[in-house]
């Protein structure tokens, strides 16, 4: 019997090469028989649309958690949900996947996959991601990235995780099994870096289909997977570049004040009627101004063009024609045309 605990001890403790593929044994009453000392409790509020599903599907839950020996109290007037132990309770870790189911319920998630939570080998994952991206219409673009047209992202994600993923305002929820959530926090949070999600389907599923080839179990599959540089996409130059002015350790003269314009000028001592003397002057003259040079504008177009005067002795700039050389010209073409007829 000594040889037989010394050598299941020995399988136990030895180095694990795969931690995943390991069966953890299944905790039962006979492992805890005495139960619980203490009363643990955990109150989760939900929002007012899911007033209405909770109040439908609550038999339920009672009747799932009654199973685990926890007691459900839904309070509709608070808006809250509380699980707490009992006496006969014996698994200690069942309150905690109890308080997950009532945070999943408030997240959206239907009960036919909330559920799954209470079993050993499934857990569930809340992941907020408005903390990635600061302007709400690149948030919301990259929430709609994470789910694809139609939800094909989505449902590829799921198929290949093996978990259900929901996408409800501000967070992402994932129910499976431990190893799925690893794959779908490491998608979600690259998604919201500015990695499509499609890269990360691809290594998953070249990882899916080298699993398979017992050969390739000790080596590193680097060589297979894809690699995605990042772009550096060039940002839009603006239309007026604003010159640096140069660098100088002394700060930028004061401007003057009102007051101080208005003593160089000697209108502060002046009274109000003269003040406002002085700016219906001011007014008038440059109404004045306007005036005059509408005036002027229109006048233009009456204006006749200056002509051009020259003197009665000077040579005019049209060319003279000599006569004499012009007819001898002429006399020679007539004899030509003459010849060849």
């Amino acid at each position: 019997m000594q040889d037989q605990d010394s050598d299941e001890n020995n399988q136990t403790t030895g180095p694990v090469d795969n931690a995943w593929a390991m069966k953890i044994p299944k905790f039962t009453p006979e492992d805890n028989p005495h139960g619980l000392l203490e009363e643990s409790k955990f109150a989760t509020l939900f929002p007012k649309y899911r007033e209405q599903y909770l109040k439908e599907c609550w038999p339920l839950v009672q009747k799932v958690l009654k199973e685990h020996f926890i007691v459900a109290e839904l309070d509709l007037i608070e808006g809250s949900i509380t699980v707490k132990t009992t006496r006969k309770t014996w698994d200690p870790y069942i309150i905690i996947k109890a308080r997950d189911l009532m945070k999943l319920l408030s997240r959206s998630v239907p009960f036919e996959q909330a559920v799954r939570v209470l079993e050993d080998e499934i857990g569930c994952d809340i992941i907020k991601i408005n903390s990635f991206v600061r302007k709400k219409e690149t948030f919301l673009k990259r929430r709609q990235r994470l789910i694809g047209p139609n939800g094909v992202t989505l449902k590829s994600i799921e198929l290949l995780t093996e978990c259900y993923v929901l996408v409800q305002g501000n967070t992402v929820s994932a129910v499976g099994p431990y190893k799925g959530l690893v794959q779908v926090r490491r998608i979600v949070e690259d998604t919201m870096k500015n990695i499509h999600p499609m890269y990360n389907i691809k290594s998953l599923m070249i990882k899916r289909e080298l699993m398979k080839d017992s050969r390739l179990k000790n080596e590193s599959w680097d060589r297979f997977l894809p690699t995605f540089k990042s772009k550096n996409v060039p940002r839009k130059q603006p239309k007026k570049k604003v010159e640096k002015k140069p660098y100088t350790p002394f700060p930028p003269p004061q401007q003057e004040s009102k007051i101080d314009r208005e003593l160089a000028t000697g209108e502060y001592f002046l009274k109000d009627e003269q003040k406002k003397a002085k700016n219906r002057h001011e007014k008038e003259e440059k109404q004045a101004h306007v005036k005059r040079a509408k005036h002027e504008q229109r006048q233009k177009a009456f204006l006749p063009p200056e002509e051009k005067a020259t003197a009665p002795n000077e040579p005019s700039d049209t060319t003279t024609v000599d006569i004499k050389s012009f007819k001898s010209k002429m006399k020679k073409l007539s004899k030509q045309q003459k010849g060849i007829k």
